[in-house]
């Protein structure tokens, strides 16, 4: 057993927002060794070069506490945030419960954040004491829940952010903030597309921006909204964030709890998202899948149905850290045992002739 599984252990007996907040503290303390280099795993979306398609997804370090550990945990990419224009505590506690049975999670945090002025200095002087990563990392933005203007107040999150971000994801999906997501359709998404637009024409080195949405949208929503952006300065879609469904199969105790449940149960749903976006876009729009990716399996289906990169979190909580070097080395296996020479090969080959 190595120290990780020990720590992984150690974490797993402690209430889960105690063994979140401990391990921020432990993997800033001691950051790690990014990963060993897979060149057919290296990909180059937005104008940035990320060495594997496997990144932390949002939601573990919200305040930018601990940016180098990121490619010290092995992943070729993360995503830092959510991120509210001022400071809120989020919902009451407890709010993150454990669903031993699944191996899975639901969290109803509220973005709770330290703000965008705290994150942004920290990321400055970061990044002022040599702290580029030899991996991306992206910022999610979000607003907060008492916002009269949300898509200012989005705007203002991206250009706070640009600076420091190598690319910006905006949140439109939590289930958690009352309203948000409107923000997904019809007039409220053409707003919030609007100020995007003239933030990013505003900035002169403008990042890559990508939305984050639900698991929840039908096929008339997704086609609506890849419509909507087909003119927008919108480089990705990030598919999906946490569902407010609860799968019939949930067994573990904390199963009615409200919020949003992500791991193994949100798998099938998130999958199927990715898969009918892919196909309604024709494949034009680089995807990020994300949601109850476990193993390298699962991140293959992701990729084969359509995801340029991939994202996971929760199962960090219950697999540890040595989950990305094992997921990266078999995602390796199984493109050679389907004959691509390189990952980009591999992105949406389930809707096409071939292996």
């Amino acid at each position: 057993m190595t120290y990780a599984d020990i720590a992984t252990a150690a974490l797993r007996r402690l209430p889960p927002e105690t063994a979140h907040n401990a391990a921020l503290a432990l993997l800033a303390l001691a950051p790690g060794r990014p990963g060993v280099p897979h060149s057919e795993l290296a990909r180059t979306l937005w104008g940035l070069s990320f060495p594997t398609p496997v990144g932390l997804a949002a939601g573990f370090d919200k305040d930018a506490r601990c940016p180098a550990g990121v490619a010290g945990l092995g992943f070729g990419f993360g995503e830092l945030g959510t991120v509210t224009p001022r400071p809120q505590p989020g919902n009451s506690a407890p709010r993150l419960f454990r669903l031993h049975r699944e191996r899975a999670l639901i969290n109803r945090y509220g973005f709770n954040s330290a703000g965008l002025d705290v994150v942004a200095r920290r990321l400055e002087r970061w990044r002022a004491r040599g702290g580029p990563i030899p991996c991306p990392l992206g910022v999610n933005v979000g607003v907060n829940w008492d916002s009269t203007e949300p898509a200012r107040d989005y705007a203002a999150g991206v250009m706070r952010v640009a600076p420091f971000a190598d690319y910006v994801a905006v949140n439109v999906s939590s289930p958690n903030t009352p309203g948000l997501r409107a923000w997904q359709e019809g007039d409220a998404l053409a707003r919030l597309l609007a100020a995007l637009a003239d933030a990013h024409a505003r900035l002169d080195s403008p990042p890559p921006l990508l939305l984050k949405l639900a698991p929840e949208l039908d096929d008339a929503a997704l086609a609506a909204l890849l419509e909507a952006i087909r003119d927008a300065p919108i480089a990705g879609l990030i598919l999906t964030n946490t569902t407010t469904a609860r799968p019939p199969e949930l067994v573990s105790r904390h199963r009615e709890e409200e919020g949003g449940l992500s791991g193994p149960p949100l798998a099938p749903r998130a999958l199927d998202v990715l898969r009918r976006t892919y196909a309604l876009s024709g494949g034009r729009l680089p995807l990020v899948g994300v949601g109850g990716i476990d193993s390298a399996e699962a991140a293959y289906a992701r990729i084969r149905a359509g995801a340029s990169l991939v994202q996971l979190y929760t199962a960090l909580a219950y697999r540890g850290p040595g989950l990305v070097a094992g997921i990266t080395r078999g995602l390796s296996r199984l493109l050679a045992a389907d004959g691509f020479a390189s990952i980009a090969d591999a992105v949406g080959a389930d809707h096409r002739a071939g292996p």
